[in-house]
């Protein structure tokens, strides 16, 4: 086995993307080719010749290369394409011999390989084989670079031998290691020149780069130039500083710089990128702050790129009033009036089917409008036929409708097991009668019903609790935050070994004051309740301050059985009813 090493070591290579943006001058690249005896080596084919090149700043700073003892005959096909023979390589080194000094050449490099699946699915096997940790090379594969880059006009396919004939390489490629080698440096160094006009000078937009985004996206790549390679916010600002989109990473500027060089294809971000004219950043200490963040900005300035903010109106809750002959109703915002309410609802298409499965099960009054204590009016169809008590004409035992109404309350806002019994014979009774897409009507709007009720318990949750501090671990120690019913009011990263009482008393000092409110979401949106639940759930989080713990299932524990996708209320109907979509 023969290496040639430059006379200085090189130092301070990545073999990751944490520092985005590392100009390809300053990268040592491994160019590795591999000869075998078959096409699998999960399949048992073997390795017979490793070679590589190194290249760094588009000079070779060495090379390796070497025969490989198989422990078995080369079949006679491979021997006619490589010219390897048995003979060649019984006297060679073994793999266990082998891999671990080629490893070691290639350490702290690029990986780069043609058709690099080939090559490192061998380099990866033999490693897993022999027990030996698999580096975590970042690898290129000039194949796929070259799909990417090159027209079909320019060559028929991307085989070696065709890109090497395109870039005039130096070197033939001949089915040997080496050879094949330097020649993939030639194409890899000519594939690098064809994207140097198109402003794509770094490892990140090379692996990423898509020839759909266009050249007036790559011109406006200066725009990512001050954006921190820290967690947080970024706001594409346009020709008035109104804000076009919003959007959150744990690296801003690996993110933002993708919109410009990398892999960023949607027409519409490229027609945000070409209106727009500066980003905003702002950092955030922790990834759960950026997420709430976002929501915060996306909901104040309602960026028309960002699909959630298209829109903002369609949720809907579901409300129980309070006067003196309480009814449900369908509402888009949540007042301080004192009634319950449940959602929110994902539109008032499934509010008003989760009204219908209650007003179905219980006699409450459907009329709209505020009834007087002691109503004068005609009773309506409803009464006739027993769906409704008729408080309207002044028939309706007080007592009576306000237990009713007790019953409502309770499953929307306790355990909704009464209103599940009641539909599930519904369900069973259509299911027999073969009548199984009425049956799935039915089945969708008690899930609908469920699903709002349930949502709303996890919500009041944590928006009942006037304060919690919560920390995870945090690559630097802990990441805290402190949330007021259900808002998230601070946010911080406690380092390791600080003393944490008196830390957390001072974040709590830079606290964001809430008042109480009032409804399942008193002073924050659900979305960023939401957020908040389930990083609260997450694995590590401990409680610093204060308790809090998930609601106990009253209305999820029936969620599986009655969902859409599989309904098991029956035998006798379950085939039926979980083939059926209700539109």
């Amino acid at each position: 086995m023969t290496a040639q090493q430059p006379a200085t070591s090189i130092e301070g290579i990545q073999s990751t993307f944490d520092d985005l943006g590392q100009p390809l001058a300053d990268l040592t690249f491994c160019v590795v080719d591999l000869e075998t005896t078959g096409g699998s080596a999960r399949g048992g084919s073997k390795i017979t010749e490793f070679g590589a090149v190194k290249v760094r700043g588009g000079e070779v700073v060495g090379e390796f290369q070497t025969l490989v003892n198989p422990d078995e005959s080369i079949p006679a096909f491979i021997t006619v394409l490589t010219g390897i023979t048995d003979a060649m390589v019984i006297n060679a080194p073994r793999i266990a011999e082998v891999l671990p000094s080629f490893l070691e050449f290639a350490h702290g490099c690029v990986l780069v390989a043609h058709n690099a699946p080939f090559d490192v699915g061998f380099l990866k096997h033999n490693a897993s084989e022999l027990g030996i940790p698999w580096p975590r090379f970042q690898v290129l594969d000039t194949a796929v670079l070259a799909r990417r880059v090159l027209l079909r006009d320019e060559v028929p396919n991307v085989k070696l031998a065709t890109l090497a004939h395109l870039f005039r390489a130096s070197t033939t490629p001949n089915h040997r290691a080496l050879s094949d080698a330097r020649a993939t440096v030639d194409v890899l160094h000519g594939l690098f020149e064809r994207l140097g006009p198109l402003g794509v000078s770094t490892l990140e937009e090379v692996s990423s780069y898509t020839s759909r985004v266009t050249p007036a996206q790559r011109k406006k790549r200066y725009l990512a130039d001050q954006v921190p390679a820290k967690p947080g916010v970024y706001l594409f600002r346009g020709p008035n500083d109104d804000v076009l989109y919003v959007g959150t990473s744990r690296n801003l500027r690996s993110r933002v710089r993708t919109y410009f060089t990398a892999s960023e294809t949607r027409s519409r971000m490229g027609e945000m990128v070409g209106l727009a004219q500066r980003i905003e950043s702002v950092v955030c200490a922790t990834p759960l702050e950026a997420q709430v963040r976002e929501v915060r900005l996306i909901a104040r300035h309602r960026p028309p790129y960002n699909r959630r903010s298209k829109f903002p109106n369609q949720k809907a809750w579901l409300k129980l009033t309070r006067e003196p002959w309480p009814r449900l109703s369908v509402v888009r915002s949540i007042l301080d009036d004192d009634a319950d309410y449940i959602g929110p609802f994902r539109g008032r298409g499934a509010a008003e089917e989760a009204m219908v499965a209650l007003q179905d099960v219980f006699p409450i009054r459907q009329c709209t409008g505020r009834l007087p204590v002691r109503p004068r009016r005609s009773a309506c169809a409803l009464a006739e036929i027993g769906h409704c008590l008729s408080p309207c004409d002044g028939t309706a035992d007080r007592d009576t409708y306000d237990t009713v109404v007790g019953e409502v309350r309770r499953a929307m806002t306790a355990d909704p097991a009464t209103l599940v019994v009641a539909i599930d014979e519904r369900m069973t009774g259509l299911s027999r009668l073969q009548r199984y897409e009425d049956a799935a009507r039915w089945r969708d709007r008690l899930a609908a019903l469920l699903q709002a009720a349930h949502r709303t318990q996890r919500l009041r949750s944590l928006t009942d609790e006037a304060e919690l501090v919560a920390a995870a671990p945090h690559d630097e120690g802990w990441e805290v935050h402190v949330i007021r019913h259900g808002r998230l009011v601070a946010a911080g990263v406690m380092p390791r070994g600080t003393a944490p009482q008196p830390w957390v008393d001072t974040l709590l000092v830079t606290a964001e004051s809430v008042s109480p409110g009032f409804g399942p979401v008193p002073v924050a949106t659900a979305e960023e309740t939401e957020l908040i639940l389930r990083w609260l759930e997450s694995p590590g989080v401990r409680m610093v301050r204060g308790a809090w713990r998930a609601p106990l299932a009253s209305a999820a524990r029936h969620l599986e059985r009655f969902s859409s996708d599989a309904s098991r209320a029956d035998p006798s109907f379950q085939d039926g009813v979980r083939r059926t979509r209700v539109k």
